[in-house]
């Protein structure tokens, strides 16, 4: 009698492809987000533009305005004849040369939610080494000796594949004299995600630690070898993200506003992502809005953000009430705007996490935004 083990044995001897596409197929997909109506119960009262690509609100605005669905890159996204082309420059840092990240740490398995505490997740993680490439950007209008304002990108380009998208951008609105000449220290995490790994402790943990990696350590090595200096003024420096990369950006900002005064974050994960377990901020970023920022005075901020109608939402095997990144969102305008701070919030309709189709029509916008008020030298 032929076992059906046998048979088994015999079929993946025989079609040890067909076996291999079929135990993918097996997999799961992530089901795609759903559509969250810019109109619902509880969302802020946005202003709704005229819905055509390359329609964005007033540079001077705040508040809260609805774009898309459809998008056009803006101009200041290619390369243009005549402006003058900044330096793009890279360097390495490794573990075992850090001394707040030293070494690294990495999980296998996702976790498991904590029977004791549903607001966590339980994680066994083991040490690694890892590398962080720096990239930084120096405008071509930068007077060797003097001090820049500059910018702080996180989930930074690996070597070898410097952000030249960033540079353009820079390049042209530098130029027109829309932002001021800044330099551009673009800084890759130490890998991973979320609750496990180095790039969740970085940029989940709800401290200062993180911009005190960033000051204490990175930012002297850009001065060395980048050739440049580097304000100390809190109103020329600013930070940027994308998701975890986004609540990092406020996270520096928030608990170091002496250094950092202007923010930008796309598809800003405010939500309870923060690991290990901290009970005074046990909700993790989203904190934030729940009451951090209502419960103390206004800080000197400038916050730019933006989110898809079809962001995340719960992907995990946390159901706390704390994983929806769009509420997250609409949340922290919200509180924005009742404690008085200077912000802009753009509800990107027919974007998913991370806003990819609407960013090269939005992101120019949001880097003239985010520097209004500083000053802008009016170099040839």
């Amino acid at each position: 009698m032929v076992t059906r083990r046998l048979v088994l044995l015999l079929c993946l001897a025989m079609f040890p492809f067909a076996a291999f596409s079929a135990e993918k197929e097996k997999k799961p997909a992530r089901p795609q987000p759903p559509t969250r109506p810019f109109d619902a119960p509880g969302a802020p009262k946005f202003v709704r533009l005229d819905g055509k690509p390359g329609v964005n609100p007033p540079v001077d605005a705040e508040g809260d305005f609805v774009l898309g669905p459809d998008y056009a890159a803006a101009p200041e996204t290619k390369a243009v004849e005549g402006v003058p082309q900044g330096k793009v420059s890279q360097f390495t840092m490794a573990s075992k040369d850090c001394k707040l990240f030293n070494p690294g740490i990495a999980r296998e398995v996702f976790g498991t939610v904590d029977p004791g505490n549903p607001k966590t997740l339980i994680v066994e993680t083991h040490p690694i080494d890892y590398q962080r490439t720096v990239t930084v950007y120096v405008p071509a209008q930068y007077v060797p000796g003097t001090e820049a304002p500059f910018l702080v990108t996180h989930d930074g380009p690996g070597m070898g594949r410097p952000d030249m998208n960033l540079a353009r951008i820079l390049d042209n609105l530098i130029a027109q004299h829309r932002v001021p000449a800044m330099v551009a220290v673009m800084i890759s995490s130490g890998g991973g995600d979320a609750q496990g790994h180095e790039r969740g402790r970085e940029y989940d943990t709800m401290s200062g630690l993180y911009a005190e990696f960033i000051e204490q350590e990175v930012l002297p090595l850009v001065e060395k070898q980048a050739g440049v200096k580097l304000t100390k003024d809190p109103e020329g420096r600013a930070t940027m993200g994308n998701s975890s990369g986004g609540s990092a950006a406020l996270i520096m900002a928030w608990y170091h506003p002496e250094w950092y005064h202007r923010v930008l974050t796309f598809s800003g994960t405010f939500v309870n992502q923060q690991w290990p377990f901290n009970p005074e901020t046990p909700d993790g970023a989203w904190g934030f809005h729940s009451t951090l920022i209502p419960g103390s005075p206004p800080k000197p901020l400038r916050i730019w953000m933006a989110v898809g109608d079809r962001d995340l939402l719960n992907p995990n095997v946390m159901r706390d009430g704390m994983h929806d990144w769009v509420e997250a969102n609409n949340r922290m305008a919200t509180v924005l705007k009742a404690k008085g701070y200077h912000y802009q919030y753009l509800y990107c309709l027919n974007a998913g996490h991370g806003v990819g189709n609407a960013k090269p029509q939005i992101l120019p916008h949001a880097l003239e935004w985010l520097w209004q008020g500083y000053p802008i030298a009016k170099t040839p």
